[in-house]
């Protein structure tokens, strides 16, 4: 497990790939959006909303979204792909965000930074009394062969969905037990995509150049064996959303 120090370290790095994020992370399946936020909650704050995968999704379903994020050039991406979302930098931890104001609170790929105490109390404090604490996390779904081997030849830290993931995220008081809901789905991607998904994570943006080309390097041999990818085509990458929601009391 990461420490505290080494969790800033990772987040603070998006900042550098913040174009390559956009061009490569998949977003959400329309049925995980609708269930993670109720059509009624109208007014949702997205936080660590990165380049807006989640936040988009919710706009175009007829929300209106605030986007919070510590990263100024994530948000800036954001800004350029959905002019008309409000941006507001912010953690989870400090939400530019009045007392009782929004309906629901959500986390795309993003509750793990946070430290959980801390970033429960303050989203309990700006969502109205029965609102919506929703987490949503995208995972490769490693329970196929080839995209197992891609997680090695990533030298991936644990970002990816196996038969055994079965915990709930630790969220604290005031929450209870959440509801969990899963959805299967596939991106498509070309070579170079899978190579800018390598690029954007963190774990990758803050190991040394060399370090770096190396896991190009095993990413690449491992797609020259892909039999789509061979005559250069795109490849179905398989994903599982995890998805879950919390009411406040």
């Amino acid at each position: 497990m990461r420490s505290r120090d080494e969790k800033l370290t990772h987040a603070r790095s998006f900042g550098g790939v913040a174009e390559v994020y956009e061009a490569s992370r998949p977003g959400y399946p329309a049925d995980a959006v609708s269930w993670l936020v109720r059509p009624e909650q109208l007014r949702v704050v997205d936080v660590g909303a990165g380049t807006g995968k989640l936040t988009r999704a919710l706009a175009s379903a007829g929300h209106e979204v605030l986007a919070v994020d510590p990263s100024p050039e994530m948000l800036r991406v954001l800004r350029a792909a959905a002019p008309e979302v409000e941006t507001m930098v912010g953690t989870g931890e400090r939400m530019p965000v009045p007392d009782e104001s929004v309906d629901a609170v959500t986390y795309a790929q993003a509750w793990h930074w946070v430290d959980p105490r801390v970033a429960s109390a303050e989203a309990a404090r700006v969502l109205k009394p029965g609102g919506t604490l929703g987490l949503i996390w995208n995972f490769r779904d490693e329970r196929v062969d080839w995209v197992r081997e891609l997680g090695v030849a990533m030298n991936a830290d644990g970002d990816q969905y196996t038969e055994g993931m079965d915990e709930d995220p630790r969220v604290m008081e005031p929450f209870g037990e959440p509801e969990r809901a899963s959805f299967e789905w596939a991106q498509p991607l070309d070579r170079e995509g899978v190579l800018d998904l390598v690029r954007s994570r963190s774990y990758f943006a803050v190991r040394s150049p060399r370090q770096q080309a190396q896991t190009l390097a095993a990413v690449r041999a491992l797609l020259e064996e892909h039999p789509r990818l061979a005559g250069g085509d795109t490849l179905e990458l398989p994903y599982v959303t995890l998805a879950f929601r919390y009411r406040r009391p």
